[in-house]
């Protein structure tokens, strides 16, 4: 009987103690208070304020003073641990330090759920004492919302989105991928009013803040326009041999092409003409080339924005012989006839009468020496 009166009076005092625990942590929570009202949470002081990054490790630290009995946390109104009993089923969860000094709750591989005030009160001698941690779990950016690839006209407004989340907030800017591009200012909006062929490409979105991971999006913005025709240029066209016209264009979509000689549209196996399309690029092969293929051409581009043409005229080019009468300036042998070989014995005679005229000096120093 006195065992169970023991028991009973051990059972009276715990139940006694979470309920003063209890009670003290409800004037704190706006759950504990009566309905219709709510409380604010005041920022705590720096010493309080646990930041981790989402996905590691926090602490939360509860110093006891002297005559501290038993402690508790709890996240907003539920109980985590009653001294070591644990409340909690989140198994992520468990005491890191409990002693006569500490009584520290220890959270792995931390969420954003896990974002909020934490409670740690503590039975003394006289009345239970609370202290407030809060943590705060920082999230890299994620961008969860952008622009899908779009196709436009040149000239028309374009505006293009990009969504992100992450704590703290994410800053978000835009970059045009070309060599010659300039970023743009943040935000989640991109704004280009009449945009030009010039602007066509990859836009890449980058979300960023304190956390060192970003995340980077990109959206294709394809800028349609008219046929421009850039260069039409013949080669080889002489008689007899294959001669190529070849007309480059700049268009998207890419274009479809026509060739014209005057007013007469050109097919292929037409006397021995050849056409060949490409993207932006269109060749005219004419073999065995006559007299009748001499005249004007036209090179036609056409897509769903417009038409493009430009003209040439080709004539026919005249090579230089190879059978030309000047082919070198090195001399020939038949520059040494009788004319060469008079020159080459003056030559000769007068070398002969100048080495004769300096022995005759030397040997008249000589004698007037003597």
């Amino acid at each position: 009987m006195d065992m169970m009166m023991l028991v009973q009076g051990a059972a009276c005092c715990t139940n006694q103690w979470l309920a003063a625990v209890l009670l003290s942590v409800c004037c704190l929570l706006p759950s504990c208070m009566p309905g219709g009202h709510s409380m604010d949470y005041p920022r705590p002081a720096d010493s309080n304020l646990v930041v981790v990054r989402q996905g590691e490790t926090a602490m939360l630290r509860c110093f006891l003073e002297e005559g501290a009995s038993k402690g508790a946390w709890l996240n907003r109104s539920s109980i985590i641990f009653a001294g070591n009993d644990k409340w909690s089923v989140d198994p992520r969860v468990s005491i890191a330090t409990a002693n006569k000094k500490e009584y520290s709750l220890r959270i792995q591989k931390v969420d954003i759920s896990d974002d909020g005030p934490y409670t740690c009160s503590v039975q003394t001698e006289h009345s239970p004492r609370t202290m407030q941690v809060h943590l705060t779990v920082q999230v890299s950016p994620k961008i969860y919302d952008i622009s899908s690839n779009i196709v436009v006209n040149e000239g028309t407004n374009v505006s293009l989105t990009c969504l992100a989340t992450g704590k703290p907030e994410p800053l978000i800017s835009w970059r045009h991928i070309s060599p010659s591009a300039k970023p743009f200012g943040s935000g989640q909006y991109l704004d280009i009013y009449g945009i030009t062929r010039d602007q066509a490409g990859d836009y890449e979105c980058l979300a960023e803040n304190t956390v060192p991971y970003l995340d980077v999006r990109k959206v294709n913005v394809i800028v349609n326009f008219a046929p421009t025709i850039l260069e039409i240029t013949p080669s080889g066209v002489s008689l007899g041999k294959t001669g190529l016209i070849r007309c480059e264009t700049a268009a998207v979509p890419s274009p479809s092409f026509e060739w014209y000689k005057g007013e007469k549209k050109l097919t292929n196996g037409q006397k021995g003409i050849l056409i060949k399309n490409y993207s932006t690029r269109s060749i005219l092969h004419v073999s065995n080339v006559t007299e009748e293929h001499f005249g004007n051409y036209t090179c036609v581009a056409v897509n769903k924005l417009g038409t493009s043409n430009a003209s040439l005229p080709v004539n026919q080019i005249f090579e230089p012989s190879t059978s030309s009468p000047v082919t070198s300036s090195a001399p020939s042998t038949a520059q040494y006839g009788i004319t060469g070989r008079a020159e080459i014995i003056f030559s000769c005679w007068y070398l002969v009468l100048t080495l004769s005229s300096f022995t005759s000096i030397i040997y008249l120093k000589n004698i007037i020496i003597q």
